[in-house]
């Protein structure tokens, strides 16, 4: 793992970026007191570094009728390489899958699904449990108010 030190500027641009990514060159500068060139050498060393691994828009899954939220725990009792390598392939398939996680502890894998509502929940979960050979348990919790959401990172 890369050991990258950042500075106040690379933070502070970091966390202007991570609250709106289309913010113009020259605002940017200004908020960090550059001008423009160091500013933008000083992004694209982020982005070459990995830092910055994209810019995407976030939309409101709510608005696209997309408020159910699901989290599944999958216990395995087949932990070889072969099948940990196409539950993984077999899972990232799935659109509704928005997070996906390995977990220590008493259950071997969590994802975090995004869908209408429970009856495409139950599609999805039909489709999970029958795509893969090797599931001994699954159990599913429902969100009923999210209180926080962010894609911003604590930059300290």
């Amino acid at each position: 793992m890369k050991n990258i030190v950042l500075d106040k500027v690379d933070k502070a641009l970091l966390a202007l970026l991570q609250q709106d990514s289309e913010q113009s060159l020259q605002s940017l500068a200004e908020a960090v007191n550059l001008t423009t060139t160091p500013c933008w050498k000083r992004i694209k060393r982020l982005e070459e570094q990995g830092i910055i691994v994209k810019k995407v828009a976030l939309l409101d899954p709510e608005l696209l009728g997309l408020s159910f939220i699901a989290f599944v725990m999958v216990k395995t009792n087949d932990h070889s390489n072969e099948w940990y390598q196409k539950f993984v392939e077999t899972t990232c398939e799935f659109p509704e899958v928005m997070e996906f996680y390995r977990m220590a502890g008493e259950y071997d894998y969590m994802m975090k699904v995004l869908v209408s509502d429970m009856k495409q929940f139950d599609g999805f979960y039909k489709k999970l449990v029958n795509s893969m050979e090797g599931i001994s348990n699954v159990t599913s919790t429902f969100a009923m108010e999210p209180l926080k959401y962010t894609t911003a990172l604590a930059l300290g």
